[in-house]
């Protein structure tokens, strides 16, 4: 059952009093073979996550003006940026193949749009949610189509600054938002982490926040649940050497398994903050205390 501070994502409640909301972002980690990106979903069910997540692109408007023309060196040749983005994007017989799997798999399944039109084809393949990257925080039209959706919103926060989080919320609403504290670095070394943003947010928007990682390693996102962190992004893939800006700053199926284990074990030992006397502290009591209350 859905409370104030929890928002409902198709068949999960991501809250406070609920299991922590894992999210596999494969991202473009597919390379923009569907045969990939059915593998990484198995890589997220597996672990016990309850989400992936793609990006979701138009190119010709996604692609920044003085990117478009750079030479880019591919696996498939030398080609420019913008026929690069062409070749790793999925249309919709690619999506409705990944819906299927994640449907056979019982995982949910969004994905970041970076344009308007892209949010028009997110909503034709009947995502449950939306997610807006770090980078398009500040894109208010898009904000402004993502709220007419009446769809969940999960908000990365990096690259950007407080008042223009303020504004974002202020275009979404609190009612079905989700925030993720994230610092866009790749990767991201500890001291830029800065884990108590987690806290800041909540106080703020009162909305339930979560926690975007780029690191190497697993401990900056368990001690993000350790903060309160209600949900937890990370990139995932198959080989970290393997071709593609994001490979390197994820974390190949045994890592993402093992934090998703450890995500869980975390949110079992946080309790509920109410001091009592558990069953297994009596025989101790009854043998080593001397002097009763």
């Amino acid at each position: 059952m859905s409370n104030a501070n929890s928002v409902q994502i198709a068949n999960h409640e991501v809250g406070n009093d609920a299991p922590v909301y894992v999210i596999g972002e494969i991202g473009l980690n597919h390379n923009g073979d569907v045969e990939i990106a059915k593998r990484l979903i198995d890589v997220a069910a597996d672990a016990g996550a309850q989400a992936v997540k793609f990006q979701k692109r138009t190119p010709e408007i996604a692609t920044p003006e003085h990117m478009k023309q750079t030479p880019r060196e591919t696996p498939w040749g030398t080609m420019t940026y913008l026929e690069y983005r062409y070749r790793v994007e999925f249309e919709k017989e690619q999506y409705a193949e990944i819906s299927r799997h994640c449907q056979e798999r019982s995982i949910d399944w969004f994905a970041s749009p970076w344009d308007e039109p892209s949010v028009d084809f997110l909503e034709e393949m009947g995502v449950v949610a939306h997610k807006v990257a770090s980078a398009s925080l500040t894109d208010s039209g898009m904000l402004k189509r993502l709220a007419d959706t009446g769809k969940p919103i999960i908000l990365s926060t990096g690259m950007s600054t407080i008042e223009q989080i303020d504004t974002a919320v202020s275009i979404l609403g609190t009612e079905k938002l989700v925030l993720m504290h994230a610092t866009s670095t790749y990767p991201l070394p500890p001291h830029e982490a800065n884990l108590r943003m987690i806290t800041t947010l909540q106080d703020r928007f009162g909305v339930p926040v979560g926690y975007s990682g780029h690191e190497p390693g697993l401990q900056i996102s368990v001690a993000a649940v350790a903060l309160g962190a209600v949900a937890v992004e990370r990139h995932i893939t198959l080989d970290r050497t393997m071709w593609g800006s994001d490979h390197a700053a994820s974390l190949e199926p045994k890592g993402f398994a093992t934090l998703v284990r450890d995500i869980r074990i975390i949110g079992e030992a946080l309790g509920d903050g109410i001091k009592r006397i558990y069953p297994g502290e009596l025989a101790p009591l009854s043998k080593l205390r001397r002097v009763g209350a």
